[in-house]
């Protein structure tokens, strides 16, 4: 049900009551697989033992490692004949992380994706282009049958071939897209080749973008391009993929579905719960899955909780937008950085592009960063001592937040690599 006031404006004690029986069934579920079965009996944990939702700190955690040494059946909790689907991840660095779903947990799943795009601002009268991979992808199948549940149009246009994506949002009057938000930027240059203006020539009025880590710079920058509201979705594959928490039409912060996630911020190395508000590493218990529960799944993911309540009546708690992964994390001359800390720094000046590369390279023993960054194209001129005192401006302002010197090199618009997925922002060469 794509909006349920009973569920999304409960009160804390009616939520806490839900979230604590559903923590229970979860268990029973969880407990019928090989992994968490050896592992509860290991730990002296069961059913019984659960009687409220804080007792989910008495719980092991759950990493992608664990996922990935227990490939592939090692968490299902069903027969094989009553699954129905999988995603799974690329698996280039060793076996994938394989996600298992029965009839129920795709149903809940669409009815999630379904509430967050209406929480957006999406209705059963928009058209919904679908700008995303399809297949073992989760973003592609999961915004499908949530817009559909919506009883939004859907198209299905997949990823890439960007002419033709206009070519669908002028043919059938789209007003909705969903797309990773380095695409947007590469829409709105085929835009202006076209000889085409999007506020003008198309019917868009709001973007849901995800999927790849943005800052709050970038989205506003997306915005200003195309003259529409852009929502910021999260989720991960683990946790079914899209639908776990999403921005309002206030842009508030993320509300995290409660009645399906149990949700917990902790300190990334003694993972013990952060003071209200303080960034930590985001934790999932899933609430409402039935062929592969996860129990204190650790996302990786940095984030913090947002105090006070959302003017749209909503109660789930809500996060921020994720400010960095901590295995995105690099480390220069015993500075610990994050790309998004440098992402912030570039959208501030209007000379520069969108597409930029953080480069790490050894030079005589030192660990080194080079910034690599696109120019606007109205920007790039001939003007020597106006790009050199750029550069320097940017070096001041990016020293001044990572405590690192950077060199940084302005590039010519479009001479960076591209790539039809999530944009790679880091490229690190330094000797092992």
């Amino acid at each position: 049900m794509y909006w349920n006031p009973h569920i999304e404006q409960a009160d804390l004690p009616t939520l806490r009551a839900l979230q604590a029986q559903r923590l229970r069934d979860t268990i029973a579920h969880a407990e019928r697989s090989p992994f968490y079965g050896a592992l509860f009996a290991k730990c002296g944990i069961s059913t019984d033992s659960i009687r409220s939702v804080e007792d989910i700190r008495r719980l092991p955690f759950t990493t992608k490692e664990d996922l990935r040494s227990h490939f592939p059946y090692g968490f299902l909790t069903v027969d094989k004949k009553d699954t129905v689907r999988l995603h799974c991840s690329s698996g280039t660095t060793g076996n994938p992380t394989v996600i298992f779903h029965n009839r129920h947990d795709l149903d809940s799943w669409s009815n999630l994706v379904a509430r967050s795009l209406y929480c957006a601002g999406v209705r059963d009268t928009d058209v919904f282009q679908n700008i995303c991979g399809y297949g073992l992808f989760t973003g592609g199948l999961g915004f499908q049958y949530g817009a559909e549940r919506l009883g939004a149009l859907v198209i299905p246009a997949a990823a890439g071939n960007t002419t033709r994506q206009i070519r669908l949002m002028q043919d059938f009057a789209t007003t909705a897209v969903h797309t990773i938000p380095s695409y947007l930027f590469r829409l709105h240059t085929a835009f202006a080749e076209m000889g085409l203006d999007p506020a003008r020539d198309t019917a868009l009025r709001l973007f849901v973008i995800g999927a790849e880590p943005h800052t709050e710079e970038q989205r506003r920058r997306i915005e200003d391009l195309f003259g529409v509201k852009a929502f910021n979705s999260y989720g991960l594959s683990e946790m079914n993929g899209p639908g776990v928490a999403f921005e309002c039409t206030c842009q508030n912060g993320l509300h995290v579905w409660e009645d399906c996630f149990l949700t917990e911020i902790v300190h990334p190395q003694t993972l013990e719960p952060v003071v209200e508000g303080e960034v930590g590493e985001l934790v999932f218990t899933t609430l409402d899955r039935q062929a592969m529960p996860l129990v204190r799944y650790r996302t990786r993911d940095l984030t913090r909780f947002l105090p006070g309540t959302c003017p749209c009546g909503r109660n789930h708690r809500r996060i921020d937008r994720i400010s960095g992964r901590t295995d995105d994390m690099f480390i220069v001359k015993g500075c610990n950085i994050f790309p998004m800390q440098i992402e912030k720094i570039l959208m501030r000046f209007a000379q520069v592009g969108t597409d930029y590369l953080i480069l790490l390279q050894t030079r005589n023993g030192v660990d080194e960063i080079t910034i690599q960054v696109e120019m606007q194209a109205a920007w790039f001129t001939g003007d020597l001592a106006a790009l050199e005192k750029l550069a320097r401006q940017i070096v001041h302002e990016v020293r001044d937040e990572i405590l690192v010197t950077p060199t940084v090199q302005l590039v010519e618009p479009g001479s960076l690599p591209k790539s039809e997925g999530k944009a790679v922002r880091v490229r690190d060469e330094r000797q092992a």
